[in-house]
């Protein structure tokens, strides 16, 4: 019996078609990069309320309608430059961190270091953090979200280290780990208005020893 044998798809050029489509697709995706920057910086100096969309457009040499034809409204821009943003953190502090190895609460210290070296990302936080507090603003389920997670992150720092003895069995650590990013955000806002007169990093870290000698376990009596 005759074996057949298998068909095989020959390779082709992509048609000319094909080639405009992913130029298109290709220039499409860097218009909606050039966009989501210019937006980044301007939510970061005037803030979401104060920046217009005809602002963005004018930034990166649109129209109005041409900027609604990458983002369909100011709100869905602002979704994206607070992911971009996460983004950018999250792989700055990944190359930051990859040749250290800290405890759980020198990992906090050494992340207001990172901070101090990123200003246009904590700039954009500070900005739309405070402004976040009004009533309906759009940014306000992300930062509750955001700060949520923040303080369940630092209670879990707090809590490994209280199981290994460092902190008081009795410490409130929810309200430790408040404190604690209180902290870190108030003197943000300083070094953001004046970074010659504020070391951020110093002054934290002088803040994290003394207030977890506070939390230290009581010597028994």
């Amino acid at each position: 019996m005759s074996v057949k044998e298998p068909a095989y798809e020959q390779s082709r050029e992509p048609s000319g078609k094909e080639r405009h489509a992913t130029r298109g697709y290709a220039k499409g995706r860097a218009r909606r990069e050039e966009i989501l920057r210019a937006a980044f910086r301007a939510f970061a100096e005037q803030g979401f309320r104060a920046t217009s969309m005809r602002e963005i457009a004018e930034m990166v040499g649109l129209s109005q309608a041409g900027l609604l034809h990458h983002f369909s409204s100011k709100e869905e821009l602002l979704e994206e430059v607070l992911r971009l943003r996460d983004e950018e953190q999250t792989a700055f502090i990944e190359r930051f961190f990859q040749e250290d190895s800290v405890d759980e609460l020198g990992y906090l210290a050494r992340l207001v270091e990172a901070n101090s070296r990123q200003a246009g990302l904590v700039r954009l936080y500070t900005v739309l953090s405070g402004e976040s507090v009004s009533p309906g603003h759009p940014a306000q389920p992300y930062f509750l979200e955001r700060y949520a997670e923040t303080r369940g992150r630092v209670e879990g720092h707090l809590r490994d280290a209280r199981d290994q003895g460092r902190i008081d069995a009795g410490a409130d650590l929810a309200a430790a780990a408040s404190t604690i990013i209180a902290v870190m955000d108030g003197l943000q806002v300083q070094w953001l208005l004046d970074p010659a007169a504020v070391d951020m990093r110093s002054a934290f870290r002088t803040f994290l020893d003394s207030y977890l000698r506070g939390l230290a376990p009581r010597p028994s009596r």
